[in-house]
């Protein structure tokens, strides 16, 4: 006779698994705020601003996307309830290991699932911009700063994300010294900001005579990629004072007797600039405005660039005492995540692209 009360304990933790999900992500507030913006898309005059509405479509799919796993992890659980009943009734092995197999996907399901609740950051959703710069270690390191481009390549590629190198600069005889990808798709950034930091590498050295053991240093920095919809500069008028004064200076009989220099003052920013070096009032206002917005531009880029240093964080040297993991392929046949105990038996499967193990471990440990 077939028993299944350990698979319906197991059933019962993957349910509760995914009760702690939905709670933390607050569903009902999420297909709320997806309601509205489905119901802004389904306004005629939509698509009027473009920008406007990449921005909207661009916040529907993450929270899309959470919303449909929710659903189908109860539709998926329900299942699994049906399942139990008919081997209980039938107590029929095809049907027992159909079970066993429904069950394994389903947790994973419910993992996964819980883990993306954990991405609830501002950028998290966001695409990721990874730098990889070689440390202390010479062409070993450039060689090793390859490898590690190499495996977050191919794990981009097996979770579906398009990768594209913006810059690359060659190893001096093997390897790279730098190199800067954009991996795009969902969650990007959310999965991928954990592996931030000094990575290490102990192995024998392929390119040492004497086959020596060799350590290596990367430095990798992973950055969401900030869209900024809106490029041209918008004034409130009801934001500015303008006046005007007598130029100074040469210039001539007119231009010293008449108000035709203009000072404007942003009062949401302080800003204040003024121009005096046209003949006419009209003309100085023109330029003063223009001022005025490269003012802004500037301010806007300097406070994205604060955001971005924060985010950031401190910055460490690419050497010892620095790295956040040590990948050590010799004495040893394992690679070890030193922030979270993680280990993996197969370093040909790590460098090929299976991190998901320390990056699930990293993010559950908040770190």
């Amino acid at each position: 006779m077939i028993q299944l009360d350990d698979q319906k304990q197991k059933i019962n933790e993957i349910r509760q698994l995914a009760d702690e999900a939905v709670a933390s992500l607050d569903l009902d507030a999420l297909k709320a705020e997806l309601d509205g913006l489905n119901a802004q898309m389904e306004q005629p005059d939509f698509w009027n601003d473009v920008e406007k509405a990449n921005g909207v479509t661009r916040q529907v799919k993450p929270l899309k996307a959470k919303v449909t796993a929710a659903e189908n992890l109860a539709s998926a659980l329900e299942d699994l309830d049906v399942l139990v009943s008919m081997v209980e009734e039938e107590q029929d092995e095809e049907l027992y290991q159909e079970l066993l197999d429904e069950l394994a996907k389903v947790e994973g399901q419910a993992r996964d699932f819980h883990l993306q609740t954990l991405l609830s950051g501002k950028y998290d959703s966001n695409n990721a911009i990874l730098s990889l710069h070689a440390g202390a270690g010479g062409t070993e390191a450039q060689d090793w700063t390859q490898m590690l481009m190499r495996m977050f390549t191919r794990w981009a590629e097996r979770h579906g994300y398009n990768v594209t190198i913006l810059d690359y600069l060659d190893g001096d005889e093997a390897g790279v010294k730098s190199v800067t990808m954009k991996i795009e798709g969902d969650n990007a950034y959310g999965y991928l900001r954990t592996e931030k930091g000094v990575h290490r590498l102990v192995r024998i050295s392929p390119f040492d005579s004497n086959a020596r053991r060799h350590t290596s240093f990367a430095s990798l920095d992973v950055m969401p990629e900030i869209e900024d919809a809106d490029n041209d500069i918008e004034v409130n008028p009801d934001d500015i004072r303008v006046d005007t004064y007598r130029s100074s200076g040469a210039g001539g009989q007119h231009v010293n007797k008449t108000s035709s220099a203009i000072r404007i003052t942003h009062f949401p920013t302080g800003i204040v600039v003024q121009c005096q070096n046209e003949r006419s009032q009209l003309q100085n206002r023109e330029t003063a405005m223009r001022m005025l917005k490269s003012k802004l531009a500037e301010k806007r880029e300097e406070e994205q660039q604060a955001e971005i240093a924060k985010i950031k964080g401190d910055q460490k040297k690419i050497e010892w005492g620095s790295q956040i993991r040590s990948y050590v392929f010799c004495p040893y046949t394992m690679v070890k995540d030193h922030r979270t105990n993680t280990e993996t038996g197969n370093i040909n499967a790590v460098m090929d692209g299976d991190i998901d193990d320390f990056i699930k471990a990293a993010l559950i440990a908040g770190i």
